[in-house]
């Protein structure tokens, strides 16, 4: 049996011991007093609001139980927030606005006792060079009390090539921004406050993540000093298994691929403590055509797999664990209503009973971003609620962070206009109504809810006992088996849509039959750009071609002789570029080879 299957036993023992845990408190009279007491503390501990309209909530609403067998249930299958098995919410408080909050008598001793945090809005982008992007952050986070920015890179930069390279000259700076070096990365960020509290940065990269990381961490050292690496908060993508499962950006063999990954998540949970080095990322296998079973199943799954490698490295799972960060897809289909509840707790119970890890690594921290893949180009203006259903979807089920699709994508890199709404869209959810601000569990714990969370758990274990026949996930990764079941899917997701049976509004249905195909403007980067990031690579790597084989090859010694890559990459990056690296790296590894 492999881990994955011991996962889950564990999961099918917590609920035979639920069940338990329920009967007994009904009939052992000291355990339904403590249960009692238990529900009565949590019950007092809960402070109040006013809204605008002199309403009196509570901050937290909870089912009205007195009876011991029943808190023993909600208890064990749902739980207080920010408390095993997490399903209601990572943290203890989440979206709740501080300003008409009435302190509890604890808080009212405690001077200082700041409730709330800072708000879950991060949105994407990445266009053209490195200043055109920092543009649009300083735009996207301009009315934002912190600042969360999050970083799309274009096609040369995600397969480690730069824009040196041969026959890529069309796709510099398309889709996201261009960074080939040091001096490019300190441009994307410049005016930003890396070192401060409330400035977090993501990078949606994984193939040269760590060269990129690298590069962030040697810039960071740059403007605000040698120690300033445990002040960076932060994640980035770094999903290798993603990558040959759905998304094809592999750049290196997988045995390499993972240690380069083990090295950076070892040197992050050492030196950098409010780091994620790796996102785990299931929004880009839902993206591919999996069902949102399969992208729960297949992420989790991925998850535990990365656990399991870092642990044969020796690592501490309480040391790496809490570095460990998801991002999930949130569609329109039934399941998103509990799907991503289901996995922090299927996550909650690996970690905690397999593993032995503390709190902090149970929790599993989530970022969500709308479907594109719901995106149309038919009637387009549709998918301004679409996003808005799919936000309302991702926020009942408590994510961590959120970023929201712009309604013109399935055209163009968003405008200014539609990224916007994009944000405008969270802030009305979050700000305006009063669906969250005011009080958590507004909309969690319905009859529906329940039994469509049980039927997700269900179908995410039976995906799970299908790997562990294939011998774990990387036995199911040689063959082939997550993406052939990707594709299925989505073949069969067109097949729907193609044939009706699944209806989408303007579209298969309700379309308008004079409807003119819509003009918007496409953007795109200029020619004198591109020919100027290639300017930039080529008068960095002239500057820099004295350093540049003594530091190739001290890189190169060390991966030989298995030292950490990732610390010395922070060396490496202050000569040499994005494309000098990852050759080097391609000669001593060699090149990652799709498998048949």
């Amino acid at each position: 049996m492999t881990s994955l299957g011991q996962i889950i036993a564990a999961i099918e023992n917590y609920r035979h011991s639920g069940l338990g845990q329920v009967q007994k408190a009904r009939t052992d009279r000291d355990l339904g007093e403590r249960m009692l007491q238990t529900w009565r503390e949590a019950k007092d501990k809960i402070g109040f609001t006013v809204t605008p309209t002199g309403l009196r909530l509570p901050r937290l609403a909870l089912p009205d139980l007195d009876e011991p067998g029943e808190i023993a249930r909600f208890l064990w299958d749902e739980g207080l927030p920010g408390e095993f098995p997490f399903l209601t919410s990572a943290y203890a408080e989440q979206y709740l606005d501080p300003g008409s909050a009435e302190p509890t008598e604890n808080e009212k001793q405690q001077s200082g006792v700041k409730i709330g945090s800072e708000e879950p809005t991060r949105l994407f982008a990445g266009l053209g060079l490195a200043e055109d992007t920092n543009a649009r952050f300083h735009y996207l986070s301009r009315n934002q009390r912190s600042k969360r920015l999050s970083t799309a890179f274009d096609g040369p930069t995600l397969y480690g090539v730069g824009a040196g390279a041969d026959g890529v000259f069309g796709k510099i700076g398309e889709g996201g921004v261009a960074i080939d070096t040091i001096e490019d990365m300190e441009r994307l960020y410049a005016g930003f406050a890396l070192d401060q509290p409330d400035v977090s940065v993501s990078m949606t990269i994984s193939g040269p993540a760590p060269i990129l990381l690298a590069m962030y961490v040697a810039a960071a050292k740059h403007r605000f000093g040698s120690d300033v690496a445990a002040k960076l908060r932060g994640t980035i993508q770094a999903d290798v298994l993603k990558e040959v499962q759905a998304q094809n950006e592999l750049i290196f063999p997988i045995e390499p691929s993972l240690r380069f990954l083990a090295d950076m998540v070892d040197y992050c949970s050492q030196q950098m403590p409010k780091w994620y080095p790796i996102s785990i990322s299931g929004y880009h296998i839902a993206e591919a055509g999996a069902t949102p079973v399969q992208q729960a199943a297949y992420t989790l799954s991925n998850g535990f797999a990365y656990v399991d490698y870092f642990r044969n490295r020796g690592m501490d799972a309480n040391v790496f664990g809490p570095r460990l960060s998801f991002f999930l897809d949130c569609g329109l289909d039934i399941e998103y209503i509990a799907l991503l509840r289901i996995c922090r707790k299927i996550w909650a119970i690996g970690m905690r009973d397999v593993y032995g890890a503390d709190k902090r690594a149970q929790t599993l921290k989530l970022h969500t971003q709308t479907s594109g893949r719901s995106l149309i180009a038919a009637d387009w203006p549709n998918n301004l609620t679409r996003t808005a259903l799919e936000l309302m979807l991702a926020y009942m089920n408590a994510t961590n962070s959120c970023h929201s699709n712009s309604a013109d994508e399935p055209f163009t890199t968003p405008s200014e206009e539609y990224a916007r709404y994009a944000a405008h869209a969270q802030a009305i959810l979050l700000e305006e109504s009063g669906l969250f601000k005011h009080m958590m569990n507004t909309l969690q714990g319905s009859p529906g809810m329940k039994v469509v969370g049980n039927a997700v758990e269900e179908a995410i274990l039976e995906e799970f006992r299908e790997i562990e026949q294939q011998g774990g996930v990387l036995g199911a990764v040689e063959r082939r088996y997550q993406r052939s079941q990707i594709q299925a899917a989505g073949y069969l997701l067109e097949r729907q849509i193609c044939n009706g049976v699944r209806p989408v509004v303007g579209l298969n249905r309700y379309n308008d039959p004079d409807g003119n195909w819509p003009e918007v403007h496409m953007i795109r980067t200029a020619k004198e750009k591109k020919q100027l990031q290639r300017d930039r690579l080529q008068d960095f790597e002239k500057r820099h071609a004295g350093e540049k084989l003594q530091s190739l090859d001290r890189l190169s010694t060390v991966v030989e002789q298995g030292g950490n890559v990732f610390e010395e990459l922070i060396y490496t990056v202050e000569h040499c570029s994005l494309g000098q690296i990852t050759e080097r790296f391609c000669e001593v590894v060699g090149k990652f080879r799709p498998m048949v």
